[in-house]
């Protein structure tokens, strides 16, 4: 981490037991930092997520849809995203929040089957099409700028059928979903990312099957998934580039996920090798093509897949090969770096877990990841709360990809399991925001956006609409979907106000002021 402030060197030398018990009230005062005027201030959702209408307005089924009708038990609570938050029918609400929060930008996604109900060009759907225009042109009236992402996990299920991501021939479909959105919508979008968190996509639900499609092929599945969808990510962005940026103007990005890599024990050099592993092998994988001055995989990954594989008996490496022309091809291929970040776990070095199997991205990394049972827990049992992994995260990146590529941070929030009074949210925005804003003006990280996660309480995936994430409640046992502000809402309406953070402006009933405990 590169720290040269004291809030570097007094968190550099802090235990972990104490990272979890010590105010800030401890170590010297708060700095003021702002958000500079041009700071991208948002909030974020997903189409699947909040949309239901599952089957009206000619809307194709997505794999989601198609697998949890079969199996209604995938989720904790059995649910599914027939209705979610009913955006379908509620946007003009949802704009009235985003209104209502003073953000100037709403990053949210297209549902590929909702525009093109078999998952190809030949059939476009005009409500689709009118549904999403609608929303665009109204944003636009409103000043407020939209991020739009093309695949947010959505994919139609005659995709899916023939291998999804997969089968090479995805990415001659992704471009033609791409062209059709560009073509529709490039007159009134001109910030795009092409694919959310492929890390998350490709591990869990191709190598395992914590989400759909559930195919659990590991140490094969996760890696033609993620060698497809950086392909589909780099056509796409050609595409805009020579055929739609000269007359619309417009960026276009991708948005990679990473938990931050903390070492188990920060005195055991295998530790912090096993962090570094980690941190490659699930994130470089993906950030290293577009981002390094090299391109390709890295090195570590390469030679790990390739030499484990072929002491298993394989007669090629799992992870297959990009050609030199698909090399240059995905170099550089960003506008920007979008990143989402949630949480850090500690890692250390392990031969073999007994959740692990061979072969799989988890048996190549060869990491065991724990978790410090000092930080706090809020909500789901994979998430805990350590705002100084943001900071670390942030200048891992400016130290392996530099700093002239601006960052964006496209999703970041915090779950728990409902209420309007949600002081633990507030308390993780204002933490983690402030960490942001010591790697911006002490590190010099180069981060020109945020967008919280997420504007209402949704569908949660695998979690169904168990864990909250929203700033806004949404009652699901009301048919009319109830939206009402939580405390995080009314707080971070006031950052976004006042371009700065103020940890006394919420605070829980009998806590001090300025304990804002790390």
């Amino acid at each position: 981490m590169e720290c040269s402030s004291w809030v570097g060197i007094a968190l550099a030398g802090l235990s972990v037991l104490c990272v979890a018990q010590c105010s800030l009230s401890d170590v010297p005062e708060l700095t003021n930092y702002t958000f500079p005027d041009d700071f991208m201030l948002g909030v974020s959702t997903a189409a699947f997520q909040i949309e239901g209408g599952w089957n009206e307005g000619g809307k194709g089924e997505s794999m989601w849809d198609t697998y949890i009708h079969k199996h209604p038990e995938y989720t904790l609570d059995r649910s599914n995203g027939d209705v979610a938050a009913d955006s379908y029918h509620k946007w003009r609400e949802d704009i009235r929040m985003i209104q209502d929060l003073g953000v100037s930008y709403y990053r949210m996604s297209i549902s590929w089957p909702r525009l093109l109900p078999n998952g190809t060009d030949n059939n476009i759907s005009k409500d689709g099409a009118n549904y999403y225009r609608r929303i665009f042109k109204e944003l636009k009236r409103l000043n407020i700028t939209v991020l739009v992402t093309l695949f947010h996990w959505d994919m139609p299920t005659p995709l899916m059928d023939l291998g999804g991501w997969a089968n090479p021939k995805i990415v001659d479909y992704f471009e033609d979903y791409a062209r059709v959105a560009f073509d529709l919508f490039g007159d009134v979008v001109n910030i795009w990312t092409t694919l959310n968190e492929p890390h998350q996509h490709c591990y869990n639900g191709y190598g395992n099957n914590y989400f759909v499609p559930a195919l659990q092929s590991h140490g094969v599945g996760e890696y033609l998934c993620t060698h497809y969808m950086l392909l589909a990510h780099a056509r796409v962005y050609h595409l805009y580039d020579r055929e739609y940026r000269p007359k619309q103007k417009g960026k276009i990005g991708i948005t990679l996920d990473a938990f931050w890599a903390e070492p188990h024990d920060s005195s055991k050099p295998e530790d912090h090798e096993a962090a570094e592993r980690y941190l490659q092998m699930h994130f470089g994988i993906y950030a290293h093509p577009i981002y390094s001055k090299t391109g390709d995989y890295p090195a570590i990954v390469r030679e790990r897949v390739d030499n484990i594989s072929l002491h298993q008996g394989f007669a090629r490496s799992r992870l297959p090969y990009f050609t030199l022309e698909e090399i240059d091809q995905l170099h550089g291929s960003s506008d920007f770096f979008g990143l989402n970040h949630y949480t850090t776990f500690l890692m250390a070095p392990s031969s073999f877990e007994e959740t692990w199997r061979v072969p799989s991205l988890d048996h190549d990394t060869g990491v065991r990841l724990t978790q410090n049972p000092n930080w706090p827990k809020p909500g789901a049992d994979w998430f805990t709360v350590y705002p100084p992994g943001f900071r670390k995260l942030l200048n891992w990146i400016k130290r392996n990809y530099g700093s002239d590529i601006p960052v964006i941070i496209t999703e970041n929030g915090s779950c728990d399991f409902g209420g309007l009074k949600d002081y633990e949210r507030v308390s993780y925005y204002n933490k983690y925001l402030y960490q942001m804003l010591l790697a911006m003006y002490q590190d010099g990280c180069n981060v020109q956006g945020y967008f919280a996660w997420t504007l209402m309480d949704d569908f949660e995936w695998t979690d169904g609409y168990v864990s909250k994430f929203g700033l806004y409640h949404v009652d699901f046992n009301d048919p009319n979907r109830t939206r009402t502000p939580k405390l995080s809402a009314i707080n971070y309406r006031e950052i976004v106000r006042t371009r700065q953070i103020n940890f006394d402006f919420i605070k829980p009933p009998g806590r001090p002021l300025h304990d804002n405990r790390i």
